[in-house]
């Protein structure tokens, strides 16, 4: 509920504050005293949006603040949602600058003001003649049918089956034409994947391959190398271990004369045992080095193969040609498995629709249950605001099309007349019935759930007498359970406000301001009195207006 408003400096508001409380507030005043403004800065705070010709004084900027009360309204998810902080009583500021530029608060937050829109939209239901036009939306009717049949749980259910059911179509889709674009590169994927798989790839390492490539390449030059180098240690005329064999005895003997030639002959003896090593390793290299044709032209084939593979697929390594491969082997196994995930996609789709459909039917056989009980309230009550003859022909029709509420095709007609035809809500009603079927739907609907705050903004134009009663008795009958205003003209309606404010124009050094004022008892009593019987107040009106206010 709206507790309370503060306005500086917005249209012909110098600088106004008032609280309100629960239950029934009245506000009346003068045709042009001013109510349209506070309507207006009512509707900044809600998300309208604003332009330099709001500001009363163009060098000073406006603001407009709003206190709700909302722990009863269950928006914590709504405020987590947008990254607003929470409080049980929330603060709405909207402030605009001499240059144009606007900006909005919740609890000291800043806020675009689609989002603002979106939280005044649960905060205050301003309604007027013009509003009524709701009354044809046919997504507001299925809402009133609704909240009646207690449908919300099944909705919720149905709404939430029907997101996955979308969600899997567009994943069958997606299949579907991935399908499509295998069946295409398929038999190309699989000749490239043939190719990589014949070249066994796997666990080869290409320096490996190289080198013995080189080894086989060169096999002769490599045994007569290796000859010439046995050759060379083993001679026995000039081969070097002869030689240093010789070379070793003569150091011996050298040792055996004095202890300084010992080291001497140390090294030399060590590099003999060397060589006679290299020796015997080259006398074993010897047998194993052998040219076999055949294993250098396997390895020169595999060699090559690759380098081709590369060059293909613009790769430089074994491992990026067999992430190809493996690439290639997943698309072949999607390819050839893929008629089998269509078939299990289309069974989820058909379970889907089966429980959606039994959900719509449940959610119909409701809903065609509460209706009648929405027809019979709305016409009584409307036959106590002076239209006896209203009759409503509502009915819902399931059909083949899965909509986001269910699967029914929803009529509302209405008559006004006895006897009438039935047609569409905005062809049947003129403007005032539908105020006063919109204002009996609000009423009906606060018997079932907690409705935010509403402000009727004369819907009762051209209403009087018993039917102007009625009218009050019901907005009091509302209030009881939620916060109401009343932007009235009636005396009959005004008496039955647990607060009463009155609008007006003053003027201050010539300068004319728009003040808002909660009347007293007495105040009351004389602006109700003047409501009655104009400007100038009889003894009779005064009675009348004490009457009102005690009944």
């Amino acid at each position: 509920m709206l507790t309370k408003l503060s306005i500086k400096n917005f249209a012909l508001i110098d600088a106004l504050q008032v609280d309100f409380d629960k239950g029934l507030t009245i506000i009346t005043g003068e045709t042009g005293a001013g109510k349209s403004i506070l309507l207006g800065g009512l509707a900044l705070i809600l998300g309208k949006r604003a332009d330099l010709s709001s500001l009363k004084d163009k060098e000073l900027k406006c603001v407009i603040e709003a206190e709700f009360s909302i722990k009863k309204y269950q928006l914590t998810k709504f405020f987590t949602e947008n990254d607003l902080d929470y409080d049980d009583d929330t603060i709405i500021r909207r402030e605009i600058l001499p240059s144009g530029k606007s900006r909005a608060f919740v609890n000291d937050v800043p806020v675009r003001l689609d989002v603002l829109n979106a939280l005044g939209d649960q905060l205050i239901d301003i309604h007027s003649q013009h509003q009524t036009l709701q009354l044809t939306d046919n997504q507001f009717q299925f809402q009133v049918i609704d909240i009646l049949a207690n449908v919300s749980e099944e909705v919720q259910s149905y709404q939430s089956i029907l997101k996955s059911y979308h969600s899997t179509q567009k994943e069958l889709k997606k299949i579907q034409e991935e399908k499509i674009d295998l069946e295409k590169e398929y038999d190309y994927n699989m000749f490239l994947l043939k190719e990589l798989e014949e070249a066994k790839l796997e666990g080869l390492v290409l320096d490996d391959l190289e080198a013995q490539y080189e080894r086989l390449n060169n096999a002769e030059d490599i045994k007569t190398n290796l000859s010439s180098s046995e050759q060379i240690l083993s001679d026995e005329q000039v081969g070097v271990l002869n030689l240093l064999s010789e070379l070793q005895a003569a150091s011996g003997k050298l040792a055996g004369i004095a202890p300084e030639f010992k080291n001497l002959a140390e090294r030399i003896k060590s590099s003999y045992i060397e060589l006679d090593d290299i020796y015997n390793e080259i006398i074993n290299l010897q047998e194993e080095v052998t040219f076999d044709p055949e294993l250098f032209a396997e390895v020169s084939e595999k060699l090559q193969k690759i380098f081709d593979l590369q060059k293909k697929h613009q790769v430089l390594t074994i491992e990026e040609l067999l992430s190809i491969q493996h690439e290639l082997s997943e698309k072949a196994s999607v390819s050839e498995n893929i008629d089998t995930l269509i078939q299990t996609k289309e069974k989820e789709l058909q379970a889907q629709q089966k429980q959606l459909q039994q959900l719509a039917k449940t959610i119909h056989d409701k809903r065609a249950a509460g209706i009648p009980t929405l027809v019979q309230q709305l016409e009584s009550m409307l036959a106590t605001l002076g239209m006896p003859n209203a009759q409503f022909d509502i009915n819902v029709q399931l059909s083949k099309e899965f909509y986001a509420n269910g699967m029914d095709d929803l009529q509302f007609l209405f008559s006004a007349n006895k006897g009438g035809n039935f047609n569409e809500l905005k062809k049947a009603a003129s403007g005032g019935e539908l105020s006063r079927v919109m204002l009996c739907i609000k009423a009906i609907l606060s018997k079932y759930m907690q409705l935010q705050t509403i402000m009727f903004d004369e819907i009762d134009t051209g209403v009087s007498g018993e039917v102007a009663n009625k009218m009050a008795n019901i907005m009091q009958q509302m209030s009881k359970t939620m916060q109401v205003f009343s932007i009235t003209h009636l005396p009959q309606i005004a008496a039955k406000g647990k607060q009463h404010f009155k609008v007006y124009k003053q003027d201050i050094n010539e300068v004319t301001s728009t003040q808002l004022k909660e009347l007293n008892q007495e105040e009351r009593i004389q602006e109700i009195a003047q409501m009655l019987s104009g400007a100038t107040i009889s003894d009779s009106a005064l009675a009348n207006a004490k009457e009102l206010l005690q009944s």
